[in-house]
């Protein structure tokens, strides 16, 4: 490819892109909007399935509308998705604040940290799963109780 082929895939890329997180964010009764990425998986189909685990649970998206950090469902989440984890591997950071790391909780100090970013309108969960090369990413929001509502109140 030459390089005005190289700049028109950049900005295509970037278009196509910031449409994606625009769907994203306009999702029924949206408050949050949220990156999960996922490293260090066997393969990007492994990534794959871990990022959309996360990205889907009712569990892990409710507790973005409530604001809780709560790195146990996201855990929760992986040992649901079908690939081999070794959970004494896995860590897990909201933004740069790591709550995770090698398993274990990383402490109250951090936690706070994590508490203060799942705060915002948008934020990036990392999980770094060890394993190897594969990475994926994908964009959710939380289940919040206007998303209930909206899909509660009429009948198709």
């Amino acid at each position: 490819m030459d390089r005005d082929g190289e700049a028109f895939q950049a900005m295509l890329n970037k278009v196509c892109g910031n449409l994606a997180k625009s769907v994203v964010k306009d999702g029924e009764g949206a408050t949050k909007f949220v990156e999960i990425l996922i490293r260090g998986a066997k393969n990007g189909e492994d990534a794959k399935k871990a990022a959309y685990a996360i990205a889907h649970s009712p569990l892990v998206k409710t507790a973005f509308f409530g604001e809780d950090a709560n790195w146990g469902r996201i855990l929760c989440a992986l040992g649901h998705c079908g690939i081999p984890i070794n959970p004494n591997r896995i860590d897990v950071s909201f933004d740069q604040a790591p709550i995770v790391k090698n398993g274990m909780g990383a402490g109250a100090r951090l936690e706070e940290k994590a508490a203060e970013v799942i705060k915002k309108k948008s934020f990036k969960v990392t999980v770094d799963l060890h394993q190897g090369k594969g990475q994926f990413s994908v964009f959710t929001t939380d289940l919040s109780i206007d998303y209930v509502k909206i899909n509660a109140s009429y009948r198709s």
